[in-house]
Formats: structure tokens, C-alpha cells, sequence
């Protein structure tokens, strides 16, 4: 049993005499109850243990909706670049790095840090040396550069052809430049590249989670069932509770065959206490900062014309079959063309899809399109902290890249939930901090908190009970689980987070660092105190 002095149950069915619930029973994993401390004496049993939490604010529990915390883990090894904000810095980070197996790996590259220059291995080869193979994610998680040792022992001496839209960045004369786009060409390097053994990876996963727990995450959408995820969760709740409860959603990449389309919808059934298969992850675009966001008309560069997928048609096929099946989607689409594709694909579907199908990240859109969401019944997904890689002056290569009327249109949440439209927020992590506090705190602010940064698309801000639906209710929908989590009510799933500060009156500067005095998932204290 929980006592708080608030509960915000977020239910609409809840009636007036819970409307001012301070206590909340849980048995077996569910929610038994909801009333005052006076009902929570006459529900108290001989057995029965309670967590007082004094002043805190009980909300249901936050979901992040959309994380890679498995993928995350080999994303982020190696050295943290996120402070590096020009090429000396980037040099003397690499030249004091830390080797794995000999190799040089590192994360978090902001494509600023090139200024005016293209992203090319020229630029860092010499404070490396001559042998020493070197990979460098960038931000963005859909791009890398690679130095010359570590092309070499990948095998890449030259463009490539593949079955998605991808690219090994080629001098004029043949020769890679490192710079490699989109998952195809980045995993011809991380092929051979050296990785942790399952059981270190495990423990790592397992400490990561407890660590998305203590922020107040019950839960997390994750687009990243590609490699062993799946024995990576396996692993832990063989002797173990999984902090978390993961909705975890496979990728589909372009080349899918018919066969394995039917592999996916059969994934559709593994499942294990706190975790699930729920959901296939597709890519109809890349990134803006790569020249792989499909928009409407081309960057300053003349790119992003074009898919992912060589013919969108295809992606379209697909995921008809995988409606026919019952399998929900989730599609990364960035560009407002990309976006617009993946709505028309969800409008030729019969009864629309039922509301299976959502869109994630969305980073540039116009009015007529963002009206679709909501007509369609299609959830959008999106990432607030992910506008901080941008500035307000329009100075970024994000906004460069686009154009300012472009950019004046960026992360339109506000727009999306005028309209009506379902809105789940989440990190995006690694590419974001996974920490809901900051992220609910961004939603509103725009800018980080704590910092004077100027905010950008200061009228996309939510409000703080929209911003919280996001994490609760709108995460829920957006999954198809309003009928099992994000409320607090009797029969829906013990997931609930308690926060010092109310996140529905609290200055959001003040709220991105309040305590967390307890995380359930699922029945289960994974965070008391922050521990």
C-alpha cells in the first residue's frame, strides 16, 4: 500500500470521491484500490507492507516512449564526445581516448563540431596514428566516421550498393572519406569491431535500467530488438526482476522478405515477466543532419529527396502485410515528405489500421499534415530534448541544412495535441538523456533547465498535465495498453513513480532535479529514494 499527499490518477473515470486520492492498494501486480489514508486503515491487512512517502505526488508510472537501452549500451561504449564543440576539441579528445582491443571508440560527436568542413577522417587520423582503427558515432545514431585502419579491416575500399539508401562517402577520385550514412553502411565497421561478452553486457543492461528506474521510468518503448536483445532480457529474469517493463519492437529493415515478415508477427508472442514483444520498428527516412530526412524539397545541399527504402512502395507493401497480421508499427520518419508517406500508407489501410500504427520523432512538419494525426487515429511519438541539437537563431546544422521556414516548424508538439492527436514523449536514449524529469521539464520550456539557452519554438511548449500525459496516458494509448497502464486505477498494471515536486504545479527548472522517492513496475519497488 502507498500513501502520498497527492495522487494524480489521471483517470477521467475516476469519480469524486477519489478525485482527492492520497493512498493506492496494490496486490499481484495490479491496483486493488484507490481512496484516502482513512480507506487505506480499513484496507490494511496483517500482511500488509506501506510505504509512506509523506509530501511526494504519486503519478502513474512514466514510460518512456521510445528508447534503445540494449542498443544504447553498444552505442555508447567508449569515450563520451557530447562536449567537444569544435575539431581541437575533438582532436584532443580522440588523442587522450581510452584503446578497446586496440581500437578507438567513440560517441556523441555533434556534426557542429565540423563547422563549414565535411566530416572526414583527414580531420583526426593524425593525433591517432597510423594503425589504430578508430569508430565515432555522431549524435544523430544514423551516422559514423571511420578512420582508414578501421575501413581497411572492415574491407571497405570503395562506394558500396545496398538494399536500403545508404552511404559510404567517397573522395572524387574512389576513396572513403569515413563518413559513413545510415545503419547499412556503419555496420560494414561495427562487424568487426570488438564487443563485450553476454554476461558483461547483461550486467550492464540490467545496472542501466535501475539507473532509467531511479529517474522514475516503470517502463520504456524499445526500438531495438535487432542483435540479443532478447537474451540479453532473457538473462536477467533468470535471477532477477527486470526494472522496467519493455515493449520491445523489432526492426524492419528495406529487403524484408515475405518469410520474414512472418518471423516478425511470430516474435508477437515472446514475452516474459516484465517484458514483451509489441510492435515492429520500421525506417522510411534518416536523419536532416546526414542528407537522409525525405523531405518535401531538398537541404541547402540538394539532399533528403529521396527514402530510405529505394522504392517507398515497398514500405507501403509491407506494412499492409504486417497490418493483415495485427502487427502494430512504429516508423522513424524525420521529414515532412517521409511523414506524409508513412500517413498515406496508414490511410490506404483498411479501417485505417485501428489506430496500430504511430509515427516517431517527426522533426519538421507543416499545419496540413500535422492535422492527419489525429483524423488517421495515428499516434505521434516524439522527443523533445532531441530540438536542443538545434538553436533558436537558426545557426545549427540542423536548421542550416532546412531553411528557417523549415525550422520555424520543428518538433510541432503543441500543434499535434491542439489537433487532438495522441502525443507520447520519450528520450530517444542515447541520442537523449533518458532522465523523464528533464524531458518533462524540456517539454515545457524548451530549453534545457537550468541554462538561459534562448528557447527554441518557444509556442511548440506543453503544458505540464499535457507534458505528463506524454509519460502516462498518451504513452499508453500510443501502445494500445490505455486499457491495462498510464492511470491509476483498480485492475490496470502497478506501475506508479512518486515525485518530491509536483510535476502539475512545479517550476520546471525546479522539477528536472526533484527527488524520486519511489518507482513500481508492475507490482515491484525497482526505486526507493533513488536507490
Amino acid at each position: 500500500m502507498v500513501l502520498a499527499r497527492t495522487v494524480h490518477t489521471l483517470d477521467a473515470t475516476t469519480d469524486a470521491t477519489t478525485a482527492g486520492a492520497t493512498a493506492v492498494a496494490v496486490a499481484d501486480g495490479l491496483i486493488t484500490a484507490v481512496g484516502t489514508a482513512a480507506d487505506a486503515r480499513r484496507w490494511r491487512g496483517p500482511g500488509t507492507e506501506l510505504i509512506d512517502l509523506g509530501d511526494a505526488v504519486l503519478v502513474p508510472g512514466l514510460v518512456d516512449g521510445h528508447s534503445h537501452p540494449a542498443l544504447g549500451l553498444e552505442l555508447t561504449t567508449g569515450t563520451d564526445l557530447s562536449a567537444v564543440r569544435d575539431l581541437d576539441g575533438l582532436r584532443a579528445a580522440l588523442a587522450s581516448a581510452e584503446r578497446l582491443d586496440g581500437w578507438v571508440l567513440a560517441w556523441n560527436l555533434d556534426h557542429n563540431a565540423f563547422g563549414d568542413r565535411p566530416v572526414h577522417r583527414s580531420a583526426v587520423e593524425d593525433v591517432l596514428g597510423p594503425d589504430t582503427p578508430a569508430f565515432i558515432r555522431l549524435y544523430d545514431g544514423h551516422s559514423a566516421l571511420a578512420t582508414g585502419p578501421a575501413l581497411r579491416a572492415a574491407g571497405v575500399t570503395g562506394p558500396r550498393t545496398f538494399a536500403q539508401r545508404a552511404t559510404v562517402v567517397c573522395d572524387p577520385d574512389g576513396t572513403p572519406t569515413g563518413h559513413l550514412i545510415e545503419h547499412a553502411a556503419m555496420d560494414l565497421v561495427t562487424a568487426v569491431m570488438p564487443s563485450l561478452p553476454l554476461d558483461q553486457r547483461r550486467d550492464a543492461l540490467h545496472a542501466l535500467l535501475l539507473r532509467m528506474a531511479g529517474g522514475g521510468l516503470a517502463g520504456a518503448h524499445v526500438m531495438d530488438a535487432g542483435g540479443d536483445i532478447l537474451d540479453l532480457v532473457r538473462a536477467i529474469e533468470d535471477t532477477r526482476h527486470l526494472p522496467l517493463r519493455l515493449r520491445i519492437a523489432p526492426w524492419c529493415m528495406p529487403g524484408t522478405d515475405a518469410d520474414g515478415l512472418r518471423e516478425l508477427a511470430a516474435l508477437q508472442a515472446e514475452s516474459g515477466r516484465n517484458w514483451l514483444v509489441g510492435g515492429v520498428k520500421l525506417f522510411v527516412d534518416g536523419t536532416v543532419e546526414g542528407g537522409s530526412a525525405w523531405l518535401e524539397h531538398p537541404d541547402c545541399h540538394g539532399e533528403g529527396t529521396a527514402a530510405l527504402w529505394l522504392d517507398p512502395a515497398e514500405y507501403t507493401d509491407v506494412v499492409r502485410q504486417l497490418d493483415a497480421y495485427g502487427v502494430r508499427t512504429a516508423t522513424h520518419a524525420i521529414g515532412d515528405a517521409g511523414v506524409r508517406h508513412v500517413l498515406d500508407t496508414v490511410a490506404a489501410l483498411p479501417g485505417r489500421g485501428r489506430g496500430r500504427h504511430r509515427i516517431e520523432h517527426i522533426e519538421t512538419l507543416g499545419d496540413e499534415q500535422a492535422r492527419r494525426f489525429a483524423e488517421l487515429g495515428v499516434p505521434a511519438s516524439m522527443q523533445p530534448t532531441h530540438s536542443a541539437y538545434t538553436r533558436a537563431d537558426h545557426t545549427d546544422a540542423w536548421s542550416t541544412r532546412l531553411g528557417t521556414e523549415r525550422a520555424d516548424r520543428a518538433w510541432i508538439c503543441r500543434t499535434l495535441r491542439d489537433t487532438g492527436a495522441t502525443l507520447a514523449l520519450g528520450s530517444d536514449w542515447p541520442i537523449a538523456h533518458h532522465d523523464p524529469r528533464g524531458v518533462l521539464a524540456y517539454a515545457r520550456l524548451r530549453r534545457h533547465a537550468g541554462t538561459d539557452t534562448t528557447p527554441v519554438n518557444p509556442l511548440q511548449a506543453l503544458t505540464p498535465l499535457m507534458a505528463l500525459e506524454g509519460y502516462t496516458t498518451h504513452a499508453a494509448r500510443a501502445a494500445g495498453e490505455s486499457d491495462r497502464t498510464g492511470r491509476i486505477a483498480p485492475g490496470l498494471r502497478a506501475d506508479l513513480t512518486a515525485f518530491a515536486l509536483d510535476p502539475l504545479t512545479a517550476d520546471p527548472d525546479a522539477f528536472a532535479g526533484t527527488a524520486v522517492p519511489l518507482t513500481m513496475s508492475n507490482g515491484v519497488v525497482t526505486n526507493r529514494g533513488g536507490s
